[in-house]
């Protein structure tokens, strides 16, 4: 959904268990376009589009293209940001830490990302009604998972296939004209989980003087056109889940970003849940939780600080003396809508404050709902067909963003398109 001055709603598809293209395609027919009646929107409907390496690998043939972009045509839709996340099997089958897998140590994470890219070329729509070019984002995984680096020469490896996909979307943006821009996700237990983490990743190995020299081996590109290049293609997927777990501070953490002039390409809204206090009647309940597909990451606080573990069973098992004072967040995508999920809570309220910030002065230019676990939330938290708890999550954000008290507290809209400078202006955030 175009929002105005340059941002974009939608939600990812990758709620839709889907692995090949002909079953991607048969969920817009399915779910997709009854989210999109649901809505009643006035206007095209964007989507965020999941595709494995096999989806990408099958719309890439002309015409399954040609076919799909027709389809987008006529039904008044379209694509503007892909999840490059899962590169294969996400629903009905352990994915875990295989969600990782390749990363971007392994060339044919770089290889499917360039597809990726290629492919959100041919797909987003020209222009706007106000003549301004659409740029695209792809999310992709925040390096690898932590556990399973071992070396320097893995981060090393990492930062030359990142370059290489960079050059890649300079070529891409030279015959195209089109702007496309990678996405790091932090994810706790990950390679990058922190905003202090990406920060010194990014000032150090992606936009420090080392890769402005590499692009410009890769590309022939001048110093400051590298420089810029590097601040155009290459930025943050904010998944609001994810931040609220690692007990991040919202204000603080968008303000360092945009002090360090790392662009938040891409804002993931969700949340996870929230256990203020530990006692045996929220810790029996968390077990129905504790799923055997995906990954659960748990950050806990206490007086000794943060502790951090790679999945609910290795956090239960860490519960030994007294819990007083323990906080527990845990990485598992919960709706947006609820903030209880009795005898706990949700993060609900981390998004609501990024939502704040974004009605004053966007944060970022495209936003996404991403609530993947339907399939596992335990019974008594689901309500509904997923198109209607999608639809359900599409129009709360979109009262969020539009419950203002007074144009009054507004400041003037100052979206820049992504690409130029900063995307969030220091003002207001002290």
């Amino acid at each position: 959904m175009n929002l105005g001055d340059g941002v974009h709603l939608t939600y990812c598809s990758n709620v839709h268990p889907g692995e090949s293209w002909a079953e991607v395609r048969a969920n817009f027919d399915r779910y997709v376009l009854s989210v999109r009646d649901r809505l009643s929107f006035p206007g095209d409907f964007g989507v965020g589009l999941r595709l494995s390496a096999r989806a990408a690998t099958e719309l890439s043939e002309p015409a399954a293209l040609a076919e799909f972009r027709g389809f987008l045509a006529r039904n008044g839709l379209y694509v503007f940001t892909l999840n490059g996340f899962p590169y294969g099997t996400f629903h009905g089958a352990r994915v875990k830490e295989g969600v990782y897998l390749p990363d971007w140590r392994d060339p044919e994470r770089l290889r499917y990302t360039n597809l990726l890219a290629d492919l959100l070329a041919d797909l987003l729509p020209a222009k706007w009604p106000e003549d301004t070019a659409i740029e695209g984002s792809v999310s992709t995984v925040p390096g690898a998972f932590k556990p399973a680096l071992g070396c320097p020469q893995d981060v090393a490896l990492m930062v030359e296939h990142l370059l290489r996909h960079v050059a890649h979307l300079v070529a891409l943006r030279s015959r195209t004209g089109r702007l496309i821009a990678l996405a790091l996700e932090p994810e706790p237990h990950c390679f990058l989980e922190t905003v202090d983490e990406v920060i010194d990743f990014f000032r150090r190995d992606l936009h420090g003087p080392a890769a402005i020299r590499r692009l410009m081996e890769l590309t022939g590109l001048d110093h400051a056109t590298a420089d810029r290049a590097l601040h155009d293609h290459l930025g943050l997927c904010l998944d609001l889940c994810h931040a609220a777990v690692e007990f991040e501070n919202a204000a603080d953490c968008i303000r360092r970003l945009d002090e360090s002039g790392i662009r938040i390409l891409k804002m993931q809204i969700s949340a996870g849940l929230r256990l203020p206090s530990l006692d045996a009647v929220a810790i029996e309940a968390l077990k129905r939780f504790d799923d055997p597909v995906y990954l659960h990451q748990v950050v806990q606080q206490d007086a000794s600080g943060l502790t951090r573990f790679a999945d609910l069973p290795e956090a239960f098992a860490a519960l030994q003396g007294s819990t007083a004072g323990r906080e527990w967040r845990v990485h598992f995508h919960v709706p947006i809508f609820l903030d209880r999920l009795v005898p706990f809570s949700s993060t609900q309220p981390f998004v609501r404050e990024v939502l704040a910030m974004q009605r004053v002065r966007p944060v970022s230019a495209h936003l996404e709902v991403e609530t993947y676990t339907w399939s596992v939330l335990p019974e008594p938290f689901r309500s509904g067909s997923i198109d209607e708890s999608v639809a359900r999550e599409l129009a709360w954000v979109r009262t969020e963003l539009a419950s203002i008290a007074s144009s009054a507290t507004l400041a003037a809209p100052s979206t820049l398109p992504m690409g130029q400078g900063r995307v969030l202006s220091n003002q207001g955030l002290s």
